[in-house]
């Protein structure tokens, strides 16, 4: 990518934030009209879940794929398809007659949002070569989730409310298109130096593992051991063939030599699980205010907001903090604030009471804010430029799996615990092994913030990525004198 002027890198930050603002808007606004789709289509709680992980799982499958295409044949090109396909997407999604065909074009949205994400993640990169200025621009990336956080609930309420669930979806249109036009005049296309071969059985595996694994979660509640065990048996022999799989391959879907790398390991697990946090806060808190307090929509969306806008404030404060001291302090502070807030849920009930409700949606809200810069950061810095789209699709695989863990796993305790009973006599209750499991990834995000930012922790990342140049030196030679 040639070298752009000050002024053009911050329009391909802008354009590039477009695209991260209608895919995660488009989630914030979907938890907020659960209730009106649960009562419109008659949705039960699984469904429910799979309105949201249908997507989250397809993004999660198909990331990596979306990251090593985008650097073979051109980030320009696969960022402006995805923009065409999530956009369709969300056209047909509001045109839905159905849960199942809502479910479908969820899909549908999801397989140009892969193309979305891990793609201008990449160009940022390539885009902002100095580290400190990148760190900055990677918290302003974060910032837009806070900002998605804050607009999704009062603009998902204000249009369920006003117009119904489908109007959701409309908001994507106008700016898909906008993005797709400044993508197609400002963004110059770029490549990486020596392009990865696809790895179709790895995608496949990549699929089967994700897929199987969330379907033996969410109908676990509702079926029988028989009719789940198979997908979760499934679900292992993926995970076990993949790892036998890919360390095989000269150019594999996901380089697990990467993962030699504490901090880039670190990473993953903490996005994992802040994400699976986030998925599972979201989604009990939606269905708590709606259908437990009986709020509408709207009403829902303003009591979101003490979550929503301290993530969309702390988000860029972590950005500067890991440009100027690193991925530390961030993960501490985030790890901190999110385990607080699940005790609070956990221990006090805090649904039951005004002031412990707030704290809890306060608190969690800060954790996340200062949580999403130093996983993007710590995951694409160190790695050879070349490789940046796989080693940040990794991370934005890590983000949309734990998302569709989150959502799945609770909503498993939650329907588990309610049974045929009504959410208003039981939520509290049955919620409540949910948000000791918040707690447990609360804590593993402030653990692991610990452990894998140390002096230890960067000599790894310093042997891996060492290694990993060696490793594809002597093989271009090889290469060469074959």
């Amino acid at each position: 990518m040639p070298q752009l002027s000050h002024g053009r890198r911050m329009l391909v930050l802008a354009i590039c934030c477009m695209s991260l603002l209608i895919v995660s808007l488009d989630n914030t606004v979907l938890n907020v009209a659960l209730p009106s789709l649960q009562r419109e289509l008659d949705a039960s709680t699984s469904g429910l879940q799979w309105t949201i992980d249908a997507y989250t799982l397809v993004l999660a499958s198909l990331l990596m794929l979306a990251g090593s295409t985008a650097d073979r044949i051109g980030r320009r090109r696969v960022f402006m398809s995805g923009l065409v396909v999530f956009t369709l997407g969300s056209l047909l999604c509001s045109l839905a007659p159905d849960l199942n065909w809502l479910v479908v074009f969820r899909m549908v949205q999801a397989v140009g949002g892969s193309m979305l994400n891990p793609v201008a993640m990449s160009i940022i990169t390539n885009t902002f070569t100095d580290p400190r200025e990148r760190a900055r621009a990677i918290g302003v990336w974060g910032a837009v989730v806070g900002l998605s956080m804050a607009a999704g609930p009062l603009v998902g309420g204000l249009l369920v409310d006003s117009v119904g669930w489908r109007s959701i979806f409309w908001v994507n249109l106008p700016v898909g298109l906008v993005a797709l036009l400044l993508t197609w005049r400002f963004v110059p296309e770029s490549r990486a130096l020596r392009a990865r071969r696809p790895d179709p059985v790895g995608q496949v595996l990549v699929i089967a593992l994700f897929g199987s694994l969330t379907y033996a979660i969410i109908e676990a509640p509702h079926g029988s051991l028989g009719s789940t065990l198979p997908f979760a048996a499934l679900a292992l022999i993926a995970l076990l063939a993949l790892l036998r799989h890919e360390p095989r391959r000269p150019e594999p879907l996901i380089d697990l030599r990467f993962f030699r790398s504490a901090p880039f390991s670190g990473a993953t697990v903490i996005a994992v699980s802040a994400f699976a946090a986030l998925g599972g806060f979201l989604f009990l808190s939606t269905l708590y205010l709606q259908n437990v307090r009986g709020l509408s929509a709207m009403e829902a969306g303003l009591w979101m907001l003490p979550m929503a806008v301290p993530t969309f404030l702390c988000a860029p404060l972590s950005g500067r903090l890991v440009g100027s001291r690193g991925p530390r302090l961030p993960l501490v502070i985030a790890g901190g604030a999110m385990t607080v807030s699940g005790l609070l849920f956990a221990l006090f009930e805090a649904e039951t009471s005004n002031a412990t409700l707030l704290a809890g949606y306060l608190l969690f809200g800060v954790g996340f804010g200062f949580v999403n810069a130093p996983i993007t950061n710590t995951a694409v810095s160190g790695m050879p430029t070349d490789q940046a789209g796989v080693a940040s699709a990794v991370a934005s695989t890590s983000r949309q799996l734990g998302q569709t863990l989150g959502v799945a796993v609770l909503g498993a305790v939650l329907a588990a615990g309610v049974g045929s009973s009504s959410y208003a006599d039981t939520f509290v209750t049955a919620s409540r092994p949910g948000w000791w499991i918040l707690t447990a990834c609360g804590a593993a995000v402030l653990t692991l913030g610990v452990v894998t930012t140390g002096r230890w922790a960067r000599s790894t990342a310093e042997r891996a990525v060492r290694r990993l140049k060696g490793e594809e030196e002597r093989a271009r030679r090889a290469g060469v004198g074959a």
